[in-house]
C-alpha cells in the first residue's frame, strides 16, 4: 500500500485541504517552523527550474538574434502589423489570428513604418514590410519572435506541472529538461511562427483535462479556454476537438463516484459539450479582437471548396474567416507537393514521412526515455488512469498529420517531442523497484544535453547521432528540418571574410533579400552551365530538389564550405 501511494499520480492524490492531520515528528512541529522547513526544500527547486529555462532563454534568444527570416515569418510579422495598424482580417487567413496577435505583441513594440495599401501578395507585403519600408529586418523580426519565445518557456512550466503531476517532482525535472534541451523546441520557440504555440496551447489542453479529475468544475472550464486558443492559432489542433471532450468527459465521470450513473452520464457529457462550447467561443472572440465586426476582405481569392468537405465546413458554428481558410488548407491539400526523404526526391506524401523524420530530428535519449516512460504508464497500475491523457492527443495528432500533403517538417508534429518529454517523466516512478533507473536516467538526460548543446546555435539543422548528426541532415531532409532560409545574414558574414570580391552565383531558398545583407550574386540558371565559374552557393533545400541544369552545376563542382549547415559553397 506504501509503495502504491508513492507511484501515485499527484493528480489522483487527496487535494491539500483533503489530507488528515500530520503525523509523526511534523505533528509537533510549530507552524513557523514547517513554513521554514517548506522554504528551505522548496529554493532548491526552484533554482534548478530556473535554471533549465534560463538555459532555453539563452539558447532561444541566441537563435533569434542570429537567423535571418524564415519563409512563413514574413507573412506573419506583415498580418500582425496590419492587425495593429487597420484591424481588418485581409492576410494570411489560411491561420487563425492568436498566434500573429502574440507576434503582434512584440511587432507593437518596434513600431514598424507600415504601409496598408501594399499591392501584392502577402508575401509581398511582408517583403516590403522588412526590407523597402526603412525598416531594420534584424530588430524587428527580434521584438516578433520574444513573445514566442516567452510563451515557449510558459510551455515548459507547464511540461514541468504535468510530469510532476504524474510522476512527482523527479519526473517533474526529468520533463522539463528534456523539454528545455529538445532541438524541436529551441528551433521553432525562437521563430515568429505558429507551430510552438499551438503545440503549447495543446498540451496545456491535455493537463488541464487530466486535472479536470479531481476538480472538475475549474479545471473543465480552462481546459475549454486552452483548446480554444490553439483552434485560434492552428487549424491543425481541429482533430484535437473530439480528444479533448473525450477526456474531458472521462475526467468528469472519475469526480463523481458517488453520483447515480445516469445524473453521472449526463454530467460528463454536458462537460465535453461545454469544452467544445467554450474552445468555439474563444475562436469567435479571437477574430473579434482584430475586427468586432468580423469584416472579412481577403487580400488574394480564397479558393472555392467543393464536395463533402466543402458541405461540412459551411456547417461549422465558425466564423466565416475561419471557414475561408479552411478552404485555403483544403486547396494546398490538393495540390501535389515534392518532398524529400532520406535522398529521394518524390512527389505526392508519403504516409510514413512524419515518424520517419522524427526519428532523425529527436535527440536519442529523448526517444528512449519517452518510449520507456509510455511503457511505464501503460504497466504501472497507479499510473495507468493518465494513460488517455498523455498518450491519446499526441497519438491521434500525429495519425492525422501523417495523412497530411505537405512532407515540409517536424514543425507539423512538434507535438510529439513535447509529449514525449511529459512521459519521459513517468520513467521516475519505477525508482522505487528498480533503483538503477534513476543513474540511467540521469545518464540519459545528461546525454539529450549534450547532444542539444553540440548544435548551439543551428538547432533547426539538428538531426540526432544514429543519422550523422546536423552536417548529415541536408542529405536525409529539407525545408523546414535542415533549410528555412534562417542562414542568410550568416552566408553574407562568409561571403565578406572569406571571399571578398569574388564572383558570386547564388541559388537560395528563402524568404530574405540577399542583397539587404550585402550579397550581391547571380542566378545561374538564368545561364548556359558553361558561363558559370567562380563561388556557386547553394541552398540546401535547393540542391535537394535539383534537376537539369542545377543538379549538372552542383555534380561538376567541388564543396568548399558550409554555412550554418543549410547552405552550401561550390568550387567552380
Amino acid at each position: 500500500m506504501a509503495s502504491e501511494q508513492r507511484t501515485a499520480p499527484r493528480g489522483e492524490q487527496a487535494a491539500p485541504g483533503d489530507e488528515q492531520a500530520p503525523e509523526g515528528p511534523r505533528a509537533v512541529l510549530s507552524p513557523a517552523r514547517l513554513r521554514l522547513l517548506t522554504r528551505n526544500r522548496r529554493w532548491p527547486l526552484l533554482l534548478l527550474i530556473a535554471l533549465l529555462l534560463g538555459q532555453l532563454a539563452v539558447a532561444m534568444v541566441t537563435t533569434a538574434v542570429q537567423q535571418t527570416p524564415t519563409i512563413d515569418e514574413p507573412v506573419y510579422v506583415a498580418t500582425a502589423t496590419d492587425y495593429l495598424h487597420e484591424h481588418r482580417l485581409r492576410y494570411n487567413p489560411e491561420h487563425p489570428p492568436l498566434g500573429k496577435l502574440l507576434i503582434a505583441a512584440g511587432v507593437a513594440v518596434a513600431d514598424p513604418r507600415y504601409d496598408p495599401n501594399t499591392p501584392g501578395t502577402q508575401g509581398d507585403v511582408g517583403r516590403r514590410l522588412l526590407y523597402e519600408s526603412g525598416n531594420d529586418p534584424g530588430e524587428l523580426m527580434l521584438w516578433a519572435r520574444l513573445p514566442v519565445i516567452a510563451l515557449t518557456l510558459l510551455t515548459g512550466l507547464v511540461v514541468f506541472a504535468f510530469a510532476r503531476d504524474l510522476a512527482g517532482t523527479a519526473g517533474g525535472l526529468v520533463a522539463l529538461a528534456l523539454y528545455a534541451f529538445s532541438p524541436d523546441v529551441i528551433a521553432h520557440g525562437s521563430l515568429a511562427t505558429l507551430d510552438m504555440p499551438v503545440t503549447g496551447f495543446l498540451v496545456t489542453a491535455a493537463w488541464l483535462a487530466w486535472r479536470a479529475r479531481r476538480r472538475p468544475r475549474r479545471y473543465v472550464p480552462l481546459t475549454g479556454l486552452a483548446l480554444g486558443a490553439a483552434l485560434a492559432t492552428k487549424m491543425s489542433a481541429l482533430p484535437a476537438i473530439p480528444v479533448l471532450m473525450l477526456l474531458v468527459c472521462l475526467s468528469v465521470w472519475h469526480a463523481l463516484p458517488g453520483t447515480d450513473r445516469r445524473r453521472r452520464a449526463l454530467l460528463s457529457a454536458g462537460g465535453a459539450a461545454g469544452t467544445a462550447v467554450l474552445a468555439v467561443a474563444v475562436v469567435w472572440a479571437v477574430y473579434a479582437a482584430v475586427d468586432p465586426l468580423l469584416r472579412f476582405s481577403p487580400a488574394e481569392p480564397v479558393p472555392a471548396l467543393a464536395g463533402l468537405h466543402g458541405r461540412l465546413t459551411s456547417l461549422l458554428p465558425l466564423p466565416p474567416a475561419y471557414r475561408a481558410g479552411m478552404s485555403v488548407q483544403f486547396a494546398f491539400e490538393n495540390h501535389a507537393w515534392q518532398g524529400f526523404l532520406f535522398g529521394r526526391l518524390y512527389t505526392g506524401p508519403l504516409w510514413y514521412y512524419l515518424p520517419a523524420a522524427l526519428l532523425v530530428k529527436t535527440p536519442l535519449a529523448l526517444l528512449a526515455l519517452g518510449a520507456a516512460g509510455a511503457v511505464t504508464v501503460l504497466v504501472l497500475r497507479p499510473l495507468r488512469p493518465a494513460a488517455p491523457y498523455l498518450l491519446l492527443p499526441p497519438a491521434l495528432l500525429l495519425a492525422v498529420a501523417m495523412t497530411g500533403a505537405r512532407d515540409f517538417g517536424t514543425r507539423y508534429a512538434l507535438f510529439v517531442p513535447v509529449f514525449l518529454a511529459v512521459a519521459a517523466g513517468c520513467v521516475t516512478a519505477v525508482r522505487t523497484r528498480h533503483r538503477w533507473t534513476v543513474p540511467l536516467t540521469g545518464v540519459l538526460v545528461a546525454w539529450a544535453a549534450a547532444s542539444s548543446l553540440r548544435v548551439f546555435p543551428y538547432y533547426l539543422s539538428y538531426a540526432n547521432e544514429a543519422f550523422g548528426g546536423p552536417a548529415a541532415t541536408h542529405r536525409l531532409l529539407h525545408d523546414s528540418n535542415v533549410d528555412w532560409g534562417q542562414d542568410l545574414g550568416r552566408l553574407a558574414d562568409r561571403l565578406r571574410e572569406k571571399y571578398p570580391g569574388e564572383r558570386v552565383w547564388l541559388v537560395y531558398k528563402g524568404a530574405g533579400v540577399p542583397s539587404a545583407y550585402g550579397i550581391h550574386a547571380a542566378d545561374p540558371r538564368a545561364v548556359p552551365v558553361s558561363q558559370v565559374r567562380g563561388l556557386l552557393v547553394v541552398s540546401d533545400s535547393a540542391a535537394a530538389k535539383a534537376r537539369g541544369d542545377l543538379a549538372r552545376l552542383i555534380r561538376t563542382s567541388r564543396p568548399v564550405g558550409q554555412v550554418g549547415y543549410s547552405i552550401t559553397l561550390y568550387r567552380r
